[in-house]
């Protein structure tokens, strides 16, 4: 029985700040690099065979925290397709000054919902267009080959990915929250007649 994990990156700069990251490059503050530690002490147990994160630092110095920690390394796969959405115009803007803007529900739908998209960005559905194939194409066949596969990213790239796994509907993916550097395991399995992977159990380290 493979195991998937998913692990959102330690906590980085404009976490902190409260701002709209997405595709800008920040770096983990001293509290996410202390994450992503305890997120690497937490998985000591387990024994991966690959990784996957995405192009940005956050993500990518994460999950070299995760192996250190682990006490071993595996193959990295890096791929833009893991990146978290883009936020286009928000990017770097305070959140709070940006809802005195446009309004606190208009900056919840952009934040919180599955097809509202912030002005030049992408909505979650258009981050799913990217990071489920990629899953798919990649990711899964691991998993059906009987790999265990850690994937360090971001939140809104894993909500998109968790939604397909989970089968999550669209009106409850405002309270999908993913925690910085909490890893979320899964025994999966490749359901043959069905044709489509299928989870036996879900656990999250804390």
């Amino acid at each position: 029985m493979p195991t998937l994990c998913l692990l959102r990156h330690g906590e980085s700069l404009w976490n902190r700040e409260n701002r709209f990251t997405g595709w800008v490059d920040v770096p983990l503050t001293d509290k996410g690099r202390e994450e992503a530690i305890r997120a690497g002490l937490l998985l000591r147990g387990y024994r991966f065979d690959v990784a996957y994160t995405s192009r940005l630092e956050r993500a990518i110095e994460t999950l070299e925290l995760v192996m250190l920690a682990m006490g071993y390394r595996v193959p990295v796969i890096k791929d833009e397709h893991l990146n978290e959405r883009h936020y286009g115009d928000l990017q770097g803007l305070n959140k709070d000054e940006i809802a005195k803007t446009y309004g606190e529900e208009q900056v919840r739908l952009w934040r919180r919902s599955f097809r509202a998209r912030p002005p030049n960005g992408e909505s979650l559905e258009d981050t799913q267009r990217r990071t489920v194939p990629f899953f798919k194409n990649t990711i899964l066949l691991d998993l059906i080959n009987g790999k265990n596969v850690l994937v360090v990213a971001h939140g809104n790239s894993l909500r998109s990915i968790i939604m397909y796994l989970e089968d999550v509907p669209e009106d409850k993916v405002p309270q999908l929250e993913i925690p910085t550097g909490q890893p979320i395991v899964y025994d999966v399995y490749w359901d043959q007649e069905a044709h489509m992977l299928k989870i036996r159990s879900k656990s999250v380290l804390r």
